[in-house]
């Protein structure tokens, strides 16, 4: 009689892995709960939980509010020079490239025209992740096109701004489209055309120092952060505490800096109200 035996080894169970697509999930900036991307995505990039307002591409800008999705881009062909042969780091022509190819856009602003609501309109949508929206000469030329462009057809013009201001690496060439741009709408209304500005998080510095505060109408999403020097810059120059909610959107409203608020799911429904009673007007 054997005093031992050996016990057959059970296989070790092999683990069934379930791999999982990355970008599924999206974790909210303000919330900060884990929401199905798709989800976020069907409500126009809002959190479905806080009403948080993500970014969008400026050809995102476009599908929501043109008809269909049908539009015409123009002016795509403008590419900044580099006038100040700048170089931080990296040269800037060199820089461009790489956003050029990075983003897909030749700038940080892009045009087109089509139909919002029935109505031609002209819109130009600044994207974020070139630069940082910033505005540079293609930016000030690119925006004058369009408002040109509207005068001629009778359009009106809506802008999208999503900037931190103009761009350094282009010095006073890109202050002077402050100038340029303000004196091209200010052509728009003495043709009777309306403007609508669009304020989006983030509108600062010579972005909000021009253009994007002379709509006739003014509206910003909800809780955009809106202004010229950064909350943080202004608190460690007056070595002060700015108050809560000091340069959101809901803050400007209440000191007559905007006119309305508009959750992005509402805003092509109000631009058409808006639009219809400033063509009736004119």
């Amino acid at each position: 009689m054997a005093w031992f035996r050996k016990e057959k080894k059970p296989k070790e169970a092999v683990e069934k892995q379930t791999a999982i697509p990355e970008g599924l999930w999206i974790k909210c900036d303000e919330c900060k709960e884990v929401i199905y991307r798709k989800e976020v995505e069907a409500n126009l990039n809002v959190c479905p939980k806080c009403g948080y307002h993500f970014r969008l591409t400026a050809r995102e800008r476009f599908e929501i509010l043109f008809d269909d999705n049908k539009y015409k881009e123009f002016a795509g062909d403008v590419r900044s020079g580099d006038p100040l042969e700048f170089r931080d780091t990296k040269r800037y022509r060199d820089r461009l490239k790489v956003y050029q190819q990075r983003v897909g856009t030749g700038d940080a602003v892009l045009c087109a025209e089509g139909k919002l609501d029935g109505m031609n309109v002209v819109i130009c949508a600044m994207e974020y992740a070139f630069m940082g929206g910033s505005m540079g000469s293609v930016v000030g030329e690119k925006i004058t096109q369009a408002i040109e462009r509207a005068i001629d057809r009778k359009e009106p013009v809506i802008i999208v701004s999503c900037s931190g201001g103009a761009r350094m690496q282009e010095g006073i060439l890109s202050l002077m489209q402050m100038a340029k741009i303000s004196a091209a709408l200010a052509r728009l209304s003495d043709a009777g055309l309306p403007f609508i500005s669009i304020l989006t998080d983030p509108t600062t510095g010579g972005v909000t120092a021009s253009y994007a505060m002379l709509g006739d109408l003014n509206i910003a999403e909800p809780k955009a952060l809106i202004g010229f020097a950064g909350p943080r810059v202004i608190e460690q120059t007056i070595r002060q505490t700015l108050p809560e909610g000091f340069q959101r959107a809901e803050f400007l409203v209440e000191h007559g800096m905007v006119d309305l608020i508009t959750p992005r799911v509402e805003m092509k429904p109000a631009l058409s109200r808006f639009l219809r009673f400033f063509l009736q007007k004119a």
